[in-house]
């Protein structure tokens, strides 16, 4: 399982429910990577979503403690434990945990990989990505070059998790 994010300076990743920054190379890098896969989200994410609906072209699994919760075209998870058992017979390479921070926080230790963009900027933010340099099983596996889209400079950097196989 794979886990994929755009964070700031402070691992900032959102501000309410909206995402920090729209970064067309980032969204573009994101729908490439989890197309035709599987993704795990918290119920708030998939609400942040256009119109609260799933991503196309992808299996989606939303995380949420209601017992109430339904939404059409989405498989309902009501712990980690059963969105991990949701996702066991798809290819782990093609799981992706795509948000939001608690999500993150609890998945991170099952993912062997974290696609990152690191974005150079600091916007006020109240939703964190778990920081990846401050915990020894994560490792910089490779990373590209500083890019600019004018307004924001930013990075793509690959983790893994050398905890996982």
């Amino acid at each position: 399982m794979n886990a994929i994010a755009a964070v700031s300076l402070d691992w900032g990743i959102g501000k309410g429910s909206d995402l920090l920054f729209h970064i067309r190379e980032d969204m573009q890098r994101f729908r490439s990577l989890t197309s035709g896969g599987c993704v795990i989200m918290g119920r708030k994410t998939l609400d942040s979503m256009p119109g609260g609906k799933p991503l196309p072209n992808r299996r989606n699994i939303v995380i949420t403690r209601s017992p109430d919760f339904s939404r059409e075209g989405v498989e309902v998870a009501h712990s980690l434990q059963d969105a991990l058992d949701l996702a066991a017979g798809d290819d782990p390479d093609k799981v992706w945990v795509i948000g939001g921070g608690e999500i993150y926080a609890a998945m991170l230790p099952y993912c062997r990989l974290c696609y990152l963009t690191r974005v150079y900027a600091r916007p006020e933010c109240d939703v964190f990505f778990p920081n990846l340099d401050t915990k020894a099983v994560w490792q910089i596996l490779r990373s590209g070059p500083i890019v600019s889209d004018g307004a924001l400079d930013y990075q793509f950097i690959e983790y893994i998790n050398r905890d996982l196989p």
